[in-house]
This record gives structure tokens, C-alpha cells and sequence, in this order.
């Protein structure tokens, strides 16, 4: 059998991972959760503002994650303009408010009720960065002839994992949004025809007083199953 190092049309590179022994291996597991267990969603942001390049390095670290086919179906669309800004939150506002006062069953606005969220997103505007992750549903190629994407779902919810990671491992918070429904997303920021808008992600530092709910995490035995 040829070996895959020995097919030119579709070449590999000899993968080199540095590795550790059993005891130091239990300790970067440790350190990295209970660093990761310090991630909290924030809606207290400052708008003090934060260098380009550190957002241009957590956009590379999203886009290491793993993708259908390597596809990649995902782009990052990062938004500083206050105006541009100021268009969103009010888009998203309306979609909230219909949400709150209408659409959202009981249910879901009683399990809400701990998390203290209201219709209201004003960090929409005060986040000095709205990174808009949006999903490919297809894609072009060079010639602009239409080609497909794999699991684009399950890609773009990696990467975003991927993307809240390198968020906080700069020292910045983060929150997941998704007014529903985002249309208003691709008007606004011109988008093509294959791109849907799949979470909106306002980065920042956090503000001087900054509250958030005093959460549980599930326990392993809650989340794990081993067979």
C-alpha cells in the first residue's frame, strides 16, 4: 500500500505534537479547567478599547477547530462602528422584545428568571468588538462555480467553542447572543446569499463592576457516562 506521504496530488505533513508524561499530563487537565471554570457570560462590558491584532489572533485561534471536510464554513465578522453597532442593537431589540412579549413560552422565560435577562441589550453598543459568526451553508470556488459545505452546523459551533476560549484565555468576556430571528444581521452588514448569521458574540473587558449570576455548574457524574 502506498503510504499517504507518497501521494503528490494530495500531499501530508509528518505530525509532530509535543507530548507529556502521565503527571505532568493530570496537571495541564487541572490547571486548564479550573482556568476554563473562571469563564463567566458577561453583560457588564467597557468600552475601553482593545487592539486589533489581539481579535485578529482569537479569530486564527476559532479557525483552527475542526470543520466537515475541511471546509471551514465559517466567517467572522467583526463590528467596531458605533453606528454600525447602534443599527444592530436596535434590530436585535425588536426581535427581543416580540421574543419576551410574545413568542417565549413561560417555561423558558421562568428558567431565565435566574439570569435576570430582559429584552434590553445594551451591551450591544457599549462592547468595543461584535464579532457575527456566520454559518456557509455553500460555498464558491475559484472559478465561482457553487460547491458544498459538510456539517456546517456542527463546524461553526466548534469553532465558535474554539473562538469563546481564546476570548478568555486573553483576559476578555464574552456572551453569546441570538435574537431570533437574525435576518437583520445579513441586511445590515451586506452578506451573501450563503452566509447566515449563526451567533453574535459582543468582546471586551469586562467592567469596572461587573455582576453575574452566581451559577452551578453540573457535576461530572452529571455529564459523563462510561461504558
Amino acid at each position: 500500500m502506498m503510504s499517504k506521504k507518497n501521494i503528490n496530488d494530495f500531499p501530508f505533513i509528518l505530525f509532530e505534537r509535543q507530548f507529556y508524561d502521565i503527571e505532568m499530563m493530570k496537571i495541564r487537565c487541572k490547571d486548564f479547567y479550573t482556568f476554563m471554570n473562571e469563564r463567566r457570560t458577561c453583560r457588564d462590558f467597557s468600552d475601553k478599547l482593545i487592539p486589533k491584532e489581539v481579535i485578529e489572533n482569537i479569530i486564527l485561534t476559532a479557525s483552527t477547530a475542526p470543520s466537515g471536510a475541511h471546509k471551514q464554513p465559517w466567517v467572522f465578522c467583526v463590528v467596531s462602528n458605533p453606528e454600525i453597532k447602534k443599527q444592530i442593537r436596535i434590530e436585535a431589540e425588536k426581535a427581543e422584545y416580540e421574543s419576551y412579549n410574545g413568542r417565549m413560552p413561560e417555561e423558558w422565560k421562568k428558567d431565565l428568571l435566574p439570569l435576570q435577562t430582559d429584552w434590553k441589550k445594551e451591551f450591544l453598543e457599549i462592547a468595543p468588538y461584535l464579532v457575527i459568526v456566520f454559518k456557509k451553508s455553500y460555498d464558491f470556488d475559484a472559478t465561482g462555480n457553487k460547491t458544498n459545505t459538510y456539517y456546517a452546523n456542527e463546524s461553526c459551533g466548534i469553532a465558535c467553542g474554539f473562538l469563546l476560549a481564546a476570548i478568555h484565555n486573553a483576559g476578555l468576556v464574552a456572551l453569546t447572543h441570538t435574537p431570533s430571528p437574525m435576518n437583520f444581521l445579513s441586511t445590515i452588514l451586506k452578506r451573501p446569499a450563503n452566509e447566515k448569521a449563526f451567533l453574535v458574540i459582543p468582546v471586551g473587558y469586562a467592567a469596572e463592576e461587573c455582576w453575574v449570576p452566581d451559577i452551578k455548574r453540573k457535576e461530572l457524574s452529571e455529564v459523563s457516562e462510561w461504558y
